[in-house]
């Protein structure tokens, strides 16, 4: 009897060996068959061909536009510039990296995602010179981010948890600071009011800031119940006003007489972004064409009838081109710079 047992237990034994030596050949090959598809994916992104880039800050002296180059190379995801009288020029490519940038003059907001052991999320507040003043530590993923016109304010969106909106359950978290100086807080804590009643949804979600130019007055989207709506802020009065609805991401002309947002056209079904204008002084709201896109962005006014936006491409992961769009209904976007991201206007 004590026979069989001890052939039972060297049965198992072997079976034992058998698969662990099994397992480690799968575990040696799949980690070989990774570092191969790195090395053969770093090899790709190196030998993709460039776009014409030319020495960094080369328009520094210029109305410019300021965005984050996805053209696939060791560039890819790099704060770049072109003029705006010529966005296909060869772009002057930075060495920071941001997954979203704004600009101004003298300078620049970027919110990026630190990869580690431990990812992290970072917002830097940059000289226009892209040398980091400041560093802060971001919520979440980042989404947006905008300065005023004199630099003086920055705000920034980024995802708590969830990677669209186009997710079930996704949160926000949106802060304005001064510039250099100290947070005036997170949107949330600001009193909402809707339909001149306040309101306080235990769901809202506030993100996408733009200012005006008294430093004071922003419009943002303020959503609850399924309803996103355009809101005027009051930094002074810490108040959320409820002006439109729907409207996402809402971005101010540079006369601040109209707001351009996006609105979901797809009424329950799969979402589908069409961008509006609104008149803040009649109301009126004009609904444009960007073809068979949904615009998932914010966009940024080019001038006081023309908007950019960006789009992904859909038959290369991770390449992005920022588009144009006059503000008559009738208009048809175009390509306005390729393999470009976040686009902000330096005038």
């Amino acid at each position: 009897m004590t026979g069989e047992v001890d052939e039972v237990n060297r049965g198992r034994r072997r079976r034992l060996a058998v698969f662990a030596v099994l397992v480690t050949i799968c575990v040696v090959g799949a980690v070989g068959y990774a570092v191969i598809d790195l090395k053969r994916y770093r090899g790709a992104m190196s030998d993709a061909p460039g776009v014409p880039q030319t020495r960094a800050r080369s328009y520094a002296d210029q109305p410019r536009i300021v965005f984050r180059n996805t053209a696939i190379g060791d560039s890819y995801g790099l704060v770049a510039e072109v003029p705006i009288a010529d966005p296909a020029a060869p772009r002057a490519v930075s060495e920071v990296a941001c997954d979203r940038v704004d600009a101004t003059s003298e300078v620049v907001s970027c919110l990026r995602t630190k990869r580690g052991v431990v990812t992290t999320y970072q917002w830097l507040e940059l000289g226009s010179d892209l040398v980091t003043n400041a560093t802060h530590a971001l919520a979440g993923i980042p989404s947006r981010t905008r300065l005023a016109e004199d630099g003086s304010l920055v705000a920034s969106t980024s995802f708590v948890s969830g990677h669209s909106y186009m997710q079930v359950g996704f949160s926000t978290a949106t802060v304005i600071r001064e510039f250099g100086g100290k947070s005036l807080g997170n949107l949330e804590d600001f009193q909402l009011i809707i339909n001149g009643k306040e309101v306080a949804p235990v769901d809202r979600n506030i993100w996408g800031v733009t200012f005006t130019s008294d430093d004071n007055t922003f419009y943002a989207t303020a959503a609850t119940r399924g309803t996103p709506y355009l809101v005027r802020g009051d930094l002074d009065a810490r108040t959320l006003t409820a002006v439109a609805s729907p409207a996402e991401c809402p971005s101010i002309s540079p006369d601040g007489r109209r707001v351009a947002y996006k609105v979901d056209v797809a009424k329950g079904r799969v979402t589908t972004w069409k961008l509006a204008v609104l008149d803040l002084e009649t109301g009126e709201r004009t609904m444009l064409d960007a073809g068979k896109s949904s615009v998932d962005d914010q966009v940024e006014w080019l001038d006081q009838d023309t908007l950019l936006f960006g789009l992904p491409r859909a038959d290369e992961a991770g390449v992005t081109d920022v588009w144009s769009l006059d503000t008559r209904a009738s208009a048809t976007p175009t390509v306005f710079i390729k393999q470009a991201w976040s686009p902000a206007v330096v005038r």
